[in-house]
């Protein structure tokens, strides 16, 4: 995301999101694994979180599992879903998709 051209805030589990999402600065992107392995809280957690706390930000869900008929119910307004693996120009797209062009604010 940073050879994007993004400033990237980097999270390892829920407690550390949550540090990103009350501090004073905006985040109009949650790039976000569905499936956050040996957490008690995944994505979908982090991302119903992330909307109360700065209800502009846009979600973007990834996982290696396909995506389920069940899964797009439980994202947030307006989340997309980006399968893994995914190249450097699908991420890009699927920003572009979120945010609109570049340049961001």
């Amino acid at each position: 995301m940073e050879d994007l051209g993004h400033e990237v805030l980097v999270a390892g589990d829920f407690g550390e999101a949550i540090v990103h999402l009350v501090a004073p600065l905006p985040i109009d992107l949650l790039f976000v694994d569905m499936r956050m392995n040996d957490q008690p809280f995944g994505g979908y957690e982090v991302a119903n979180r992330a909307i109360i706390l700065q209800p502009h930000v846009k979600v973007l869900y990834t996982s290696g599992t396909p995506l389920t008929a069940d899964m797009p119910n439980k994202f947030v307004r307006g989340g997309q879903f980006l399968p893994k693996p995914y190249s450097p120009e699908q991420l890009g797209s699927a920003i572009g998709q979120l945010l609109g062009p570049p340049p961001y604010p």
